[in-house]
């Protein structure tokens, strides 16, 4: 068995932000961030996902506007000091999106809504986009009483191969990288994949 379910971007929870998908809000810089260039852009999150986000984004947009729910990044230090330094990028802090605003099929987002959570004070960001940047959540569920998992819910493999803690099944892409998450790597780890479990039939004098 070769196990290549993926993994699925974590979303804010709110019925905005759903309306909006594919209007202004995505999860993937690189996949829509030149859909707004010359543009103000605000981006969620706290930890490396969202500083290289930000960092991403400050090269397009006019301006990016990093909403954090905490006092302090989850980053590392060198990412942090590289958003917290640049001239492009505002942090609020202790921030939570409470609504995306805008239509869908007309003028899509024009901003969002954010929540002080120490002051209790609200505000309208105006921006033309909002990239939710604060994680994935692999598809492993379907396996948790039968494979070690990590403590993030990524499969666990043998280190430099794809072969699980079960004889003859076999990880692959998402659901089992925790740090690229591209599709170049993932197609990778499925060609690792099916060479492994190739070679695990042949060892079994199966094919």
């Amino acid at each position: 068995m070769i196990i290549a379910t993926g993994s699925s971007y974590k979303w804010l929870g709110l019925d905005s932000e759903q309306k909006l998908r594919g209007f202004g809000v995505s999860a993937c810089a690189t996949c829509d961030g030149f859909f707004f260039r010359e543009k103000e852009i605000a981006v969620v999150g706290g930890g490396d996902t969202a500083m290289d986000e930000s960092l991403f984004l400050a090269r397009l947009g006019t301006k990016v506007t990093l909403i954090h729910r905490r006092e302090q990044f989850r980053a590392s230090k060198v990412m942090a000091d590289r958003v917290m330094s640049h001239p492009k990028i505002e942090i609020k802090w202790n921030s939570t999106v409470e609504e995306v605003l805008g239509e869908p099929d007309q003028t899509g987002v024009t901003g969002v809504r954010i929540k002080n959570l120490v002051t209790g004070e609200t505000e309208v960001l105006p921006c033309s986009g909002i990239f939710v940047a604060i994680g994935h959540k692999p598809n492993s569920e379907l396996f948790q009483d039968f494979l070690h998992l990590d403590v993030n819910g990524y499969i666990i493999t043998e280190p430099g191969s794809t072969t699980a803690n079960i004889e003859g099944v076999f990880a692959c892409g998402d659901v089992q990288d925790n740090s690229y998450r591209q599709v170049i790597t993932a197609a990778g780890s499925g060609a690792m994949a099916a060479m492994d479990a190739e070679r695990w039939l042949e060892a079994c004098e199966l094919c």
